[in-house]
């Protein structure tokens, strides 16, 4: 399969070289996913796609474009290519525009970073389903939930890329993700409701499938009785469910393009502090079994292991070649992998017992941050937190600042990352921080 999309993809660069293009990259993909959910004990859903895809990427005489098709027959392509080159010769020049050195595609790492899993290949729809009504007949039973709908999801992704300057490149990964989500009754018409939902490369290691369940069913239940949190500023304990959403939101703006549009506030920040310096997080493209990781981006550039943040002190951008060259930076990669909180010495549960009067954040609803000046408010629910307990659940509030600020006040770090996304952050601990609320 890889080497069929290989193919594919250097006969679309040199279509676009005979039809008068200067340069070209290429890359070609083939992605099969099957989806499977019970609600309240009913099989919902059995779903099933495969897809293929060409995306192409021509330079012609100072002029730049983009094209994508679904149709990898020879013929089909040819005609594809042949259009897109001639769109491309009718666009304005953009004297910035050309394919990355080839130097920047030397220097991959040659590792086994076991992205694939090869016991998935046999996990047939009778196990998926079994496994789905095992996951809900777990909770849906329970007299004070309305509903609940579990679900696996698996796919089996196949990449190939190639350049007319010299990179080639293929890649496979699997996934299988698992979760449930819980509505019960509450007081009057109130519906608390809450979710689990974990994944990875490989099944191997995951937690079992009822466990998560379960865990989705106690997060709905600790939400029975929540009520609208107090206006205060206080210590605010972010669990390492939620505490990804910060993070992302902090290192967002650490683009070239954001310094090149002048919508970044990590302009003119590096070497210069961001957070306290409890904080590092790194880029690290070599994780084996990581969600994000590669050897090469999708520009074709070998990828490393790189610090963003360390110490506290701003250390290095995403700058992509485009970007780079306008702004004036050397290229690093555009391309995020796996950014890694490095993490410090005490769960949640410990930071918790250390508490005064403090907010347990559990999770996020809706809100947004300015990547120009880092101002945020975000909607939050959670509980109370007293003397190392944690109390009642509250909700209805916000989370309003700086994240520059914000991320100066953290005093925290946990040592239990949340490794079920690509943004793996830990528990994180921010003194002086203003809710509003009732």
């Amino acid at each position: 399969m890889l080497d069929e999309l290989l193919v594919r993809a250097q006969q679309a660069i040199e279509s676009a070289l005979a039809a008068g293009a200067d340069e070209a990259f290429a890359g070609a993909s083939r992605k099969r996913t099957v989806e499977t959910s019970v609600r309240d004990g009913e099989l919902e859903r059995v779903q099933e796609n495969t897809s293929r895809k060409l995306g192409l990427q021509v330079y012609a005489e100072g002029r730049y474009s983009t094209h994508s098709t679904t149709d990898l027959r020879p013929a089909q392509l040819q005609a594809f290519v042949e259009d897109a080159v001639a769109l491309t010769r009718a666009l304005e020049p953009d004297p910035h525009r050309s394919l990355p050195e080839p130097v920047l595609y030397e220097g991959r790492a040659e590792v086994d970073l076991e992205l694939v899993d090869p016991e998935l290949s046999g996990f047939d729809q009778e196990r998926r389903t079994s496994w789905t009504v095992e996951m809900n007949e777990a909770v849906a039973s329970q007299d004070e939930v309305i509903s609940a709908t579990s679900g696996v999801y698996d796919d089996h992704v196949y990449r190939a890329a190639a350049s007319s300057n010299g990179f080639a490149g293929t890649r496979e990964a699997t996934s299988i993700w698992t979760g449930t989500e819980v509505t019960l009754q509450g007081e009057g018409e109130r519906r608390p409701e809450d979710w689990m939902w974990v994944g990875g490369r490989h099944a191997g290691g995951l937690p079992s499938a009822v466990d998560v369940s379960i865990e989705a069913l106690a997060r709905a239940r600790a939400r029975l009785g929540s009520t609208k949190g107090p206006t205060r500023k206080a210590t605010m304990i972010v669990e390492p469910r939620a505490a990804g959403r910060l993070v992302r939101s902090l290192l967002g703006p650490a683009t070239a393009r954001g310094i090149q549009q002048k919508r970044s506030f990590w302009t003119d920040r590096i070497g210069q502090s961001i957070a306290s310096d409890k904080l590092t997080v790194v880029d690290d493209p070599l994780v084996p079994r990581g969600l994000a990781s590669r050897t090469w981006d999708g520009e074709g550039l070998a990828t490393r292991r790189r610090t963003l943040i360390e110490a506290g002190v701003a250390r290095e951008l995403y700058v992509d070649t485009y970007y780079g060259r306008k702004a004036e930076l050397a290229p690093t990669s555009g391309t995020r992998t796996n950014r890694l909180v490095l993490p410090g010495d005490k769960d949640l549960a410990g930071w918790l017992a250390e508490a005064g009067v403090a907010v347990l954040v559990t999770s996020w609803l809706g809100g947004n941050s300015d990547r120009s000046t880092g101002d945020f408010s975000f909607g939050m629910r959670g509980h109370l937190v007293s003397g190392g307990e944690v109390g009642a659940p509250v909700g209805e509030m916000n989370v309003t600042g700086n994240l520059v600020d914000l991320f100066a006040a953290l005093v925290g770090v946990g040592s239990d990352p949340w490794r079920y996304r690509a943004v793996q952050v830990p528990t994180l601990v921010f003194e002086g921080v203003q809710f509003s609320g009732a």
